[in-house]
């Protein structure tokens, strides 16, 4: 560190914690909230960039990748969500056949896409072969893919269907899914590891304690995930440290997560969308203090799709190495003026990382590198995205947050939502 970021640190208050970020020691539960409330954000950041220097160096990673969302219905009712529909009676309601889903990967045969990201809402209806055929067509249609599906809450829907089946273990559960051909987890779903915002926002869904066994399992097993973090609702700062030391304590375990995603929360179309959305500066801060407190994670993505390409950008100086990929069609979070049309070419996202100073590697969901710096982008990922983004879901599903018609389940609970709002401000 230069003689001047040690002078700011010092001014900041924050010298004894830059003293272990230099010595490479762990930061204690203490030091996050230190970080969280200290209001000199770029000294915050400054230290996140030794480490992510030191893990990293100049380097920030991207993916040529394809979101796929296989179902919108979910039976866990979060207050936080836009994204899912009821069971029954939702015209927004869709279920992919294992065929569709494949077909949109076909859509986007002329780009050399390599990982298909696939996750969806937790259908009741659907049986444990529907998901071993949904990785089978997928593989089909993509073989030199990696497929990086479901998280933790849909492998614990898919874990209690399977003993149907006679599969009797979270084990033999990941053997199938892998010989079916799934490769690798994306790590959503725990939201904020507090048994309070569990049973606030998300009391249907697995708990933490569940997240985190399946996690173990999976890593058992041999296949890698990542992790996330849901911030900017109802939780509280304490709660983002105790997340944070739960994954830090697994990693220590079993070294099978990859990258950890701190995740920006939409309120529009919930049923809290009272609440501001987090601003830049709070996503920079959760991208810093990730960085620092993960110290046994390998990498920190910034999610240009939640946090925006320009507060990506800055974020590759305040921890984060990775900003995601190209997507091509997102349901989860949407763009109003876009729809499910969210994508960056592989030129847009090259550029990107240029412009932010840094040095552009494209890699696969395992972390190999594929390509360097402007080798091989193009343009083509829009005009596809253009062209295909659109099929197969019904149209009542389309352009769903530009209806002042239409209330998403979610919104169905503002009542309750409200309720918790002014709970939350006592």
């Amino acid at each position: 560190m230069s003689t001047f970021w040690q002078h700011q640190t010092e001014r900041a208050g924050l010298g004894e914690i830059a003293q272990k970020v230099q010595n490479g020691e762990r930061l204690s539960p203490a030091d996050g909230l230190a970080l969280y409330a200290n209001p000199n954000l770029n000294v915050v950041g400054a230290l996140a960039n030794i480490v992510r220097e030191r893990k990293n160096g100049d380097t920030a990673y991207w993916v040529r990748n394809q979101h796929v969302n296989y179902t919108n219905v979910c039976n866990k009712g979060c207050l936080f969500c836009s994204f899912y529909a009821k069971p029954k009676d939702d015209p927004r309601a869709y279920v992919m056949t294992p065929q569709q889903a494949a077909q949109k990967v076909r859509n986007y045969g002329d780009v050399p896409i390599s990982e298909v990201h696939v996750v969806g809402g937790v259908n009741p209806k659907l049986p444990y072969e529907y998901y071993l055929e949904l990785l089978r067509e997928i593989k089909a249609a993509r073989p030199q893919a990696h497929i990086k599906a479901f998280t933790m809450v849909e492998i614990d829907q898919i874990v209690r269907i399977a003993k149907k089946a006679g599969k009797n273990t979270p084990r033999e559960v990941f053997e199938d899914l892998k010989s079916a051909g799934l490769d690798a987890l994306p790590g959503g779903g725990a939201e904020v590891m507090s048994d309070r915002v569990h049973e606030d926002l998300f009391a249907t869904k697995p708990d933490s304690a569940r997240w985190l066994e399946l996690a173990r399992e999976a890593h058992l097993s041999g296949l890698k995930s990542n992790a996330t973090l849901l911030y900017g609702h109802v939780e509280q700062t304490a709660e983002k440290i105790e997340h944070f030391v739960k994954l830090r304590e697994l990693q220590d375990e079993t070294g099978g997560f990859l990258s950890f995603i701190p995740l920006s929360w939409h309120p529009e179309k919930t049923a809290l969308e009272d609440l501001k959305a987090p601003t830049g500066v709070e996503d920079l801060r959760e991208i810093a203090v990730a960085r620092l407190m993960l110290d046994n994670f390998p990498h920190i993505k910034s999610f240009w799709i939640m946090n925006s390409a320009p507060v990506t950008q800055s974020a590759l100086w305040f921890g984060a190495d990775d900003v995601d990929g190209t997507i091509m069609e997102y349901e989860i979070i949407r763009d109003p003026s876009k729809d499910r049309k969210q994508v960056l070419t592989s030129r847009q996202l090259v550029e990107m990382i240029i412009e932010a100073g840094r040095q552009p590697v494209e890699r696969d969901p395992l972390y190999n590198v594929l390509s360097r710096g402007l080798e091989g982008v193009s343009d083509l990922e829009t005009l596809l995205s253009n062209q295909n983004a659109d099929l197969i879901q019904p149209s009542a599903n389309l352009g769903i947050t530009q209806r002042e018609g239409i209330t998403t389940a979610s919104q169905s609970l503002k009542e309750k939502g409200r309720a918790l709002i002014a709970l939350e401000a006592r």
